[in-house]
């Protein structure tokens, strides 16, 4: 399958998916948030087909916030709008995205002993919930 994506497409769907392991470091104990966004940085390389062509390397230059709210402004519409883009022009893909990315949040809460804290597990959501929106 051949998909074009726009610069400005594969922007988007970086900034999504790396912004997206982004907050669940940021929603991450303590001393964890380089375990968190290695574990998530290498879900997202490991990811295959057209996505995982665009996602094997980080968004260059984006400016994501000096707050969590201020990255969660930017990445969750990012999100979103990645799931309509590929929804339009391979529905496929879409599904690749979302599953990469909810691979990416669970790899991403490994690092934690027990089960993920609650921070993690409501950032988990509001990513999920910005997949499912488009």
């Amino acid at each position: 399958m051949s998909v074009t994506l726009t610069d400005q497409d594969k922007l988007t769907l970086r900034t999504a998916a790396w912004g997206a392991v982004s907050l669940m470091s940021a929603a991450g104990a303590a001393g964890s948030a380089h375990k968190v966004a290695t574990e998530g940085s290498i879900a997202l390389t490991s990811s295959t087909g057209p996505v995982g062509h665009v996602l094997a390397k980080a968004p260059k230059g984006v400016k994501y916030g000096k707050t969590v709210a201020e990255l969660a402004d930017q990445v969750l519409p990012a999100l979103t709008a990645a799931m309509s883009l590929l929804k339009k022009q391979a529905p496929a893909e879409a599904d690749n995205f979302r599953s990469t990315v909810i691979v990416a949040i669970a790899a991403a809460s490994r690092p934690q002993k027990g089960e993920p804290s609650p921070t993690m597990t409501e950032m988990a959501r509001k990513i999920t919930e910005a997949l499912d929106a488009a």
